[in-house]
């Protein structure tokens, strides 16, 4: 038996179809939105100012459509994380997942 799935994106500004799914960050926050070109096009006009004048940071991990970007930290990292989260009062489990923001700003204080 054969078996075709299909993907098909809606644009979520306008419900039409989309043609790409946007990536974007601002204020420390991830986002996707799938787009037509058109409306790409309009995001990418509207930002370009800003992009002309901003500075690149190091890249936010993005999660892709279909593609897994989820990092997978060492146990030996991990507990080097957690206590450097102690030791500056951030909020750390004993086990588990560390959030992203702790990660980060340990990455960023260590660089």
């Amino acid at each position: 038996m054969a078996k075709q799935i299909q993907e098909i994106l809606i644009d979520d500004l306008d419900g039409g179809e989309a043609n790409e799914t946007v990536a974007f960050a601002i204020d420390g926050s991830s986002y996707e939105i799938d787009l037509s070109d058109m409306n790409a096009k309009k995001l990418r006009d509207a930002l370009t100012p800003f992009v002309q004048h901003a500075r690149r940071s190091a890249p936010a991990p993005l999660r892709r459509r279909g593609r897994g970007t989820q990092r997978t930290i060492s146990r030996e990292k991990s507990s080097e994380i957690r206590q450097w989260a102690k030791a500056h009062g951030l909020p750390v489990s004993e086990r588990g997942r560390i959030s992203s923001t702790v990660v980060e700003q340990y990455e960023a204080s260590h660089r």
